[in-house]
């Protein structure tokens, strides 16, 4: 796996959780938006996003509702009360780590080229 791949999938649960924040939504709706929001870094495949969708309710972070919309059942996913103290916690967790991040790359005189 791709260091890259290794930090999306480290960051896929805050990613989620921060885009439910605003609203409920259904799954390809949720890959959607966050490869928009993220001009594709985000890209987010199945395999991925629906267990972790998953996994995430299971922890009671998330809940679902089935809505019929257009003639379509959809299963939309909100955040619950759980959900949004984790989201608060790892909000806090990454900008610890951005900030760490940045100090120690302005530190170093490889990355100032």
């Amino acid at each position: 796996m791709s260091p890259r791949d290794q930090i999306r999938k480290g960051s896929t649960d805050f990613v989620i959780l921060s885009l439910l924040v605003n609203r409920p939504m259904y799954g390809y709706e949720i890959s959607q938006q966050l490869a928009r929001r993220s001009a594709g870094y985000f890209e987010m495949k199945e395999g991925l996003l629906y267990p972790s969708l998953h996994r995430m309710q299971q922890k009671g972070w998330l809940s679902t509702e089935w809505r019929e919309v257009e003639g379509r059942r959809r299963k939309y996913y909100a955040l619950t009360s759980l959900g949004r103290e984790m989201l608060d916690e790892q909000t806090a967790e990454w900008k610890a780590f951005l900030e760490e991040l940045r100090a120690l790359l302005g530190a170093s005189e490889q990355w100032a080229k």
